[in-house]
């Protein structure tokens, strides 16, 4: 209606451009309205009475689409507008100019179907024009009842794609760029031609592929499982690139036309970057049990189905008669890929590998029961995870073992100690690291792990010489071992430089003790020449002995400066 749809300069306070608080900020501390309770809701004059509660507690905000019903009058009773009279309530967007800045700040406080009167001045409404049936500079008041609203949202912050929740989703959500999504959309252009649809049950695609124009996947990331919205895209974020998604087919439109989607998020797959580097990636089929995952050191039960890309199957455990796999994680007991993603895992949660030959079986061939895993070959597993008993549970319980169990509690035990090793390395706890290696190796005396931690921790506190021995029997049980050659070439390097300032400490030490040593002389034969004790030349010869003598090599063990 125009009449109330007039504008003036307040019209547009927005955001932004508030005086002196935030939108719709209500009175610090103040409790919620009770019904017949008037109050004021900001410094501009603006109060509201609260006629009739609504429901719940969220309300809309600038930019949100509500409808509403409203009454308006003057301040003597005196009523100018209403929708009320023709049964059609008001719907525009908050905080766009489409009605005066009174109700805008008024409805950002209201509730889905409340009912308040609010009261403002002339500031907030009309201004010094007035308007029909609204004499200038009058205070005026609305009776309003916000029926519903819709929440917009500027997905791009450009204007370039506007997404109306139609429906609100679920608590999952929103997916990420990984994640695999299933949507059912309806793609139109202004005339209502449609020139995309999914099938019935909709279709799946990942969020860093893409799929029908660009709009889509940046709207899919702003939402929920379940969501139900409508997007208005502008040419730049759907056709105006000439680029069409190839899997789908389009009738002939104007590259300029704006295109409306009725979209909804159906349901998505999370995918964990399990090593930080996607080259293994999880797709959680199935969530699991609670909060708490296999970790590192525990003792896990899974069955799975190993395949190549093109779905040959090389291995199967626990599937058709064959028994499900039993390994403690992180012990080098299955491939990395495995064993990394088996540890993010929950109990009873189900999932698809996808292992990149670095974290599976590298450059060789190898033969397994079911087929061969050609060189350089990614890997897909789809694992489900039993059961699993961390570790420190498992052994730290009163519990009678039989001879298999005390086993495995003396396996979980050196998996706890070396777990707990590695921590105190990162704490930079190095004697206790050191304790916790040695009780590992009075179990297993060439167990490389704790030989190849302790010897870390000798080289933090400086003794190399056990660092050396730790790294030379680690080398013993494997030669190549990749992290042990690696920490003994860091060993030599810490000892070079130590070899280096201890030169320089006996350098120094022995140049100081030369120069005291020749001062002396020199003042002894000044003194001997002054007092006649001793003729000049022999002065002199006594001169060339002592140099003679310090000139003599010196003691095994004793380094000195070669330059």
């Amino acid at each position: 209606m125009v009449e109330f749809s007039k504008l003036n300069a307040a019209d547009f306070v927005g955001e932004d451009d508030e005086l002196d608080e935030e939108p719709g900020e209500v009175i610090e501390s103040a409790p919620p309205l009770q019904v017949g309770e008037e109050r004021e809701i900001n410094s501009l004059g603006l109060t509201k009475k609260l006629l009739k509660r609504g429901i719940g507690w969220e309300t809309p905000e600038f930019g949100d689409e509500v409808t509403v019903h409203y009454v308006g009058k003057l301040a003597d009773g005196a009523e100018f507008v209403s929708t009320r009279d023709r049964d059609k309530p008001l719907i525009f967007n908050l905080g766009q100019g489409q009605v005066i800045s009174g109700l805008n700040h008024g409805i950002i406080t209201m509730t889905k179907g409340e009912t308040a009167l609010f009261r403002m001045p002339s500031e907030l409404a009309y201004g010094v024009e007035g308007m029909d049936g609204v004499p200038p500079n009058s205070s005026v008041q609305f009776e309003v009842e916000l029926i519903s609203w819709i929440t917009v949202v500027d997905v791009c912050k450009d204007g370039g794609i506007i997404k109306k929740i139609i429906e609100k989703g679920e608590m999952m959500g929103p997916p990420g760029e990984l994640d695999e999504v299933r949507v059912k959309y309806t793609a139109t252009i202004d005339d209502g031609a449609i020139v995309a649809k999914t099938p019935e049950d909709g279709l799946e695609f990942y969020v860093k592929e893409g799929h029908l124009c660009p709009a889509l996947p940046k709207a899919v990331k702003t939402m929920k499982k379940r969501e139900k919205v409508n997007l208005v895209v502008q040419p730049h974020y759907a056709f105006g690139d000439d680029k069409k998604d190839s899997n789908t087919s389009f009738r002939s439109f104007p590259q300029s036309s704006v295109l409306r989607i009725d979209l909804e998020l159906v349901s998505f797959k999370p995918v964990v970057d399990v090593t930080g580097d996607s080259k293994v990636l999880k797709k959680i089929l199935k969530e699991g049990e609670g909060f708490v995952t296999a970790d590192e050191g525990a003792s896990v039960t899974v069955r799975y189905t190993a395949m190549l890309e093109d779905g040959t199957v090389f291995d199967k455990r626990g599937l058709d008669g064959t028994d499900a796999m039993e390994f403690v994680t992180d012990e080098e007991q299955v491939i990395a890929g495995l064993d990394r993603a088996v540890m993010t895992m929950k109990k009873g949660e189900h999932g698809l590998l996808t292992i990149k030959p670095e974290y599976g079986f590298g450059n060789a061939e190898v033969k397994q029961d079911l087929a061969i895993i050609p060189p350089i070959s990614t890997i897909l597993y789809e694992v489900e995870i039993l059961d699993f008993i961390k570790a420190l549970d498992f052994v730290s319980g009163d519990i009678p073992f039989g001879d298999d169990d005390l086993k495995l509690v003396e396996s979980l035990r050196v998996s706890c100690w070396l777990n707990t090793a590695a921590c105190c390395l990162k704490l930079l706890d190095f004697h206790r690291a050191v304790n916790l290696c040695s009780k590992v190796l009075d179990v297993e005396s060439s167990n490389v792990k704790a030989l190849y931690r302790r010897a870390q921790a000798y080289m933090e506190t400086a003794d190399l010489h056990l660092a050396e021995l730790d790294i030379k029997k680690a080398l013993e049980t494997e030669p190549q071992n990749r992290e042990v050659k690696l920490l003994q070439k860091s060993l030599k390097q810490l000892r070079a430089e130590s070899n280096k300032s201890d030169a320089q400490i006996y350098t120094t030490m022995f140049s100081r003790m030369t120069k005291d040593g020749s001062t002396a002389t020199k003042r002894l034969k000044i003194d001997n020449v002054e007092n006649n004790n001793k003729p000049l030349e022999e002065v002199i010869a006594m001169e060339l002995e002592e140099t003679a003598v310090s000139s003599q090599p010196p003691e095994e063990g004793v380094a000195v400066d070669s330059s």
